[in-house]
């Protein structure tokens, strides 16, 4: 009697496992299915060297690029930066002990919005992507690609 439940138990835990997989799945379709993504790592701190990433998606929008964490069920974004506010303030390659946390091929994008240092890591091809929106601003509007 024991063992048949345990079994229920440890298959409820598998049926879970699953439907939370499923989920972020779904998460991921609902962000991407207007089109405009980039897997984008995102840093806000850089107290510490190589620590502090997190990996997520971006989105862009008409004004702004919306940024979510991979790992979250929030239909939010976590990080929404307005064209007008974002500066760019350089471009580099991973440091060595950054590379662990960063999908291979990746250059990290300095950014500052509105005073507040924002790291963004990105492949060769988003990168450019992401310059070329943010020189397509409408004009009249103040944009600072380095």
């Amino acid at each position: 009697m024991e063992v048949i439940f345990a079994l229920d138990i440890l298959a409820g835990l598998v049926a879970l496992g699953f439907l939370g997989l499923f989920l972020l799945a779904l998460r991921r379709w609902f962000i991407q299915r207007a089109g405009g993504t980039f897997d984008c790592s995102l840093r806000l701190s850089r107290e510490q060297p190589g620590q502090g990433w997190v990996f997520g998606v971006a989105r862009y929008t008409a004004d702004r690029v919306e940024w979510f964490r991979v790992f979250s069920y929030s239909p939010r974004p976590r990080e929404v930066l307005f064209r007008r506010d974002l500066e760019i303030l350089g471009k580099r390659m991973p440091e060595p002990s950054e590379e662990v946390a960063l999908l291979a091929g990746t250059v990290v994008l300095q950014c500052s919005q509105r005073g507040r240092l924002i790291e963004l890591a990105m492949s060769e091809d988003a990168l450019t992507g992401l310059l070329s929106w943010l020189e397509a601003a409408p004009p009249g509007q103040r944009t600072n690609v380095a």
